[in-house]
């Protein structure tokens, strides 16, 4: 069985794995929350586990960043509001984002119409989200754990979201592997973390939308790459925004 499951890693898989283990893990010894959300929004899990997959972007992955959003702050309403211990709070949200993402899975149209529309509507719920949640100024945290414990921690994390790629099928390239680990280690500027993930989304559906429509004449992953020019030309600015909220801030 165990050879049966390495079987079923491909090349991206891997390199998936270990990637956003780094990614996971570098974000994890970071103090500053504006440094740990600028880690925690590149888009390197969803380019990978794009590839993995195979697919072209679609209804599913713009729906995803709906569920992402949504798994954030279900974080923070867990932990903050209703007290519950942190780890709780992360195992909750993330069971319903697999539970709603395996639900939507079978039943998501997948006209050209049901794209632009989901796309619309999340950018909109973004861009709500980031406008209702003004700066806050909070703490911010290093985890004491030496990096030879902490690193293979989330390798095991990330290796068994893998593995549920093909029951959350589209869904799983938005699903916040490097956000577990974010929760956990941001517990303490949560807030921060909610606002960066909405700035995410905002130059995420671009990215979704230019990858969407350069697939067809360039392939996968011609279509991501020009993506990641349309994301990272929204995120400068709007991170520039952000850290400046940060240093004028009393």
């Amino acid at each position: 069985m165990g050879m049966g499951v390495l079987r079923a890693f491909g090349t991206w898989d891997i390199l998936l794995l270990l990637v956003v283990t780094a990614q996971a893990t570098l974000l994890a010894y970071l103090h500053a929350p504006k440094w740990k959300g600028l880690i925690l929004v590149l888009p390197i899990p969803f380019t990978l586990a794009s590839m993995a997959v195979g697919a072209q972007i679609d209804v599913a992955h713009v729906l995803g960043l709906a569920l992402l959003l949504l798994y954030t702050h279900g974080v923070r309403l867990f932990h903050v509001v209703l007290r519950m211990p942190i780890i709780a709070a992360i195992v909750l949200s993330a069971l319903a984002y697999i539970l709603l993402a395996a639900l939507l899975a079978p039943l998501l149209p997948t006209s050209e119409t049901a794209f632009w529309i989901a796309l619309g509507a999340v950018f909109a719920l973004a861009l709500a989200a980031l406008r209702l949640t003004a700066y806050r100024r909070e703490p911010g945290h290093r985890t004491p754990l030496p990096v030879w414990l902490k690193a293979p921690i989330i390798m095991g994390v990330i290796f068994l979201l893998i593995l549920s790629k093909k029951t959350l099928q589209g869904f799983i390239v938005t699903f916040p592997m490097v956000g577990l680990v974010a929760a956990y280690e941001a517990r303490h500027s949560l807030w921060t973390v909610c606002r960066t993930m909405a700035a995410f989304i905002l130059c995420g559906a671009p990215m979704m939308a230019a990858a969407h429509l350069a697939y067809p004449h360039i392939g996968l992953p011609g279509s991501l790459a020009v993506g990641w020019g349309v994301f990272l030309c929204g995120l400068a600015p709007l991170i520039c925004f952000m850290w400046r909220q940060d240093k004028e801030a009393p």
